[in-house]
């Protein structure tokens, strides 16, 4: 493997070093405050509601205020403990097999998309993962560490080198909207460009009782680049089939190639931000060099931790 091009099972795998020791989220069970009606794990301990005593019922429930009340013996019910599932959706557009600071942005989208494995292994969730591709079956969802190994090493496949062609970003967010129920946990990773492409609309629905978290992977120089000339190696087809690397130099000196690299790189950055913003979705800016568990104060942050 090369180190910040290509991702490692084993980088992935340590990064569990940077959820162990962080709080965990309160649960609670309304909404995105807590945990989501799914696989019951318990009776659980937070209080739902009460009603009429009958046969059977635990008498170290009875809610003695309400019997008093109504003269009649009220029992108290629980909320049950249930698994959240967090689901992964990944972009694996072209545009993503790219940096100039430490590591590509695909290497960063799999050390994010690592890091939510490592943190639904933290809180008991069950933990799947997809991408567009029809070429490639989603991850089912699995609890424990060995749900998160299966999602490890999807990541390091689906971003191991750049794809001829990937347009399925779209068709990925419509299959979680089908999968995520009430409650789940999204963590998108997605270069601007894709995200840019969705409608205000989709998202909106998207996040529709579910915890939507999106992550927009960038790198400084598509963001700010020099006002110099830079040298890019572009690979091609040749016409006998094979495929070569060829030089090209852009001069980003001019006032015209920097207005049409802005259209190309900046504004969809802004567009996805906003769009999202009006959406109700947080989402976070992870730039190539940035530290991979940067927007982790984000779920601590939604579940009041």
């Amino acid at each position: 493997m090369s180190e910040g091009i290509t991702p490692s099972l084993d980088e992935l795998v340590a990064l569990r070093r940077a959820v162990v020791g962080r709080r965990p989220p309160r649960r609670g069970h309304h909404g995105l405050s807590g945990q989501a009606p799914s696989a019951v794990r318990g009776r659980g301990m937070e209080y739902a509601e009460s009603r009429e005593y009958a046969i059977g019922d635990d008498a170290r429930h009875i809610d003695w205020r309400l019997t008093a009340r109504t003269g009649k013996p009220h029992t108290k019910l629980f909320q049950a403990e249930r698994e959240r599932l967090t689901l992964i959706v990944a972009d694996t557009a072209p545009t993503l097999y790219f940096g100039t600071r430490v590591r590509f942005k695909s290497v960063q989208a799999a050390r994010a998309g690592a890091l939510a494995a490592w943190v639904a292994v933290r809180d008991g969730d069950r933990i799947a993962a997809l991408r567009g591709s029809s070429s490639e079956a989603p991850v089912v969802p699995v609890s424990g560490v060995r749900g998160a190994l299966r999602v490890l090493d999807a990541m390091v496949r689906w971003y191991a080198r750049a794809p001829a062609q990937d347009d399925g970003f779209a068709v990925a967010l419509d299959h979680a909207d089908r999968l995520a129920r009430p409650g789940t946990r999204l963590v998108v990773l997605a270069d601007p460009l894709s995200a840019a492409g969705i409608a205000q609309t989709r998202w909106t629905t998207l996040a529709q009782h579910r915890e939507v978290i999106v992550l927009l992977l960038s790198d400084p120089l598509e963001r700010e680049p020099p006002a110099a000339r830079l040298p890019f190696l572009v690979e091609r087809m040749a016409a006998s089939g094979v495929s070569v690397l060829r030089r090209v130099e852009l001069d980003l000196g001019g006032d015209a190639l920097r207005r049409r690299w802005r259209e190309a790189f900046v504004a969809p950055l802004q567009q996805a931000q906003d769009t999202l913003a009006r959406s109700g979705i947080r989402c976070h800016v992870l730039s190539s060099e940035a530290p991979s568990d940067g927007w982790l104060s984000l779920l601590a942050g939604a579940r009041g931790a």
